[in-house]
């Protein structure tokens, strides 16, 4: 393995444990190394709290990176990101929909607690599926992403007109969640995501030797032996699967791939993955910093830092 390779995931691997040992001490109450271990203290509650914010944290690291990685390999387009297929938007109608459907439903603790993840995984499993259906239709790669572009332009349009008629609380519920409101998330709903990240982990590993054959264009990657229709689909269900279901934490699946072609050989997939990840994780965890330290949503705060990087890359790509 390349020595700069190493030193540079040594490095990143550092600075992730810093960020997650700072990220467990912001917070308005002063927590002892004793309340993380005691479920008997009385910080316990906090304490776990914390705790499942550095796991949601480290999950969203991991997925909405990947997923963007993904999708820019097998477009060949620097910005191709989750929401380029629609499954963002989709994921945040489903949600919109349960949130304000829902308030005279009874329903067991269990998917109280867990229904948002719910809703945004069967919203993207039900666009995959919509996806996968069309998708043999088109023989062009950019048919998808218009596809994309016009599925996302539909669940903004369906979401806004429940917006009008919802009832005060239940907009205030969803605005909450499209904040990226990273301190509501449960321990089973982190269960729930942790299943779905790494269902979408397997199939990405399952993906990256065919992407190595697409990115030496089609003719190529067809005399190796790559089942191109095949490949489309992976793509399709892995991006789907890992993307990030705590709100639609905007721009990470864009910026972070671009970072990390930038500290690393583009042409290697494998490393490029690696790296995403843990790159995506040290991200994440440090924008949680800047968003417990400022009470800044999270999202406000990614799409901030996002929309500047995107715009250079978007003038680099232009000369």
């Amino acid at each position: 393995m390349n020595k700069n390779f190493k030193i540079t995931t040594i490095l990143i691997l550092i600075a992730i444990l810093v960020s997650m040992v700072i990220n467990l001490n912001i917070g308005f109450i002063k927590l002892n190394f004793s309340d993380f271990l005691s479920s008997s203290s009385d910080q316990a509650q906090i304490a776990q709290l914390r705790i499942n914010r550095i796991l949601v944290m480290l999950l969203a690291g991991i997925s909405i990176p990947t997923s963007g990685f993904l999708l820019q390999e097998y477009f060949q387009n620097p910005l191709a990101g989750p929401s380029v297929l629609g499954i963002t938007s989709v994921a945040s109608l489903s949600v919109a929909f349960y949130i304000f459907f829902s308030q005279d439903l009874i329903l067991p603790e269990f998917l109280q607690n867990s229904f948002l993840s719910i809703s945004a995984i069967g919203g993207s499993l039900v666009l995959m599926l919509i996806l996968l259906a069309f998708s043999g239709k088109f023989q062009d790669k950019s048919f998808l992403i218009i596809f994309g572009f016009l599925i996302s332009a539909l669940a903004g349009a369906i979401v806004s007109i429940l917006q009008f008629y919802a009832e005060n609380q239940s907009l205030k519920n969803y605005v909450l969640w499209s904040f990226g409101a990273n301190n509501q998330v449960s321990t089973n709903q982190i269960w729930i995501l942790s299943v779905i990240v790494i269902l979408g982990l397997f199939l990405t590993f399952k993906t990256i030797k065919p992407l190595i054959g697409n990115s030496l264009g089609t003719a190529y990657a067809q005399s190796l032996g790559v089942n191109l229709r095949q490949l489309k689909y992976f793509v399709i269900i892995a991006s789907s699967s890992v993307t990030a279901f705590l709100g639609p934490i905007l721009f990470i699946g864009i910026v972070v791939p671009h970072f990390c072609r930038m500290l690393f050989n583009p042409a290697k997939l494998w490393q490029q993955w690696i790296l995403n990840m843990l790159l995506g994780i040290l991200i994440m965890e440090f924008f949680s910093i800047i968003s417990e330290t400022t009470q800044y949503p999270l999202n406000i705060i990614t799409s901030l830092f996002g929309i500047p990087v995107i715009l250079m890359m978007m003038l680099k790509n232009s000369k």
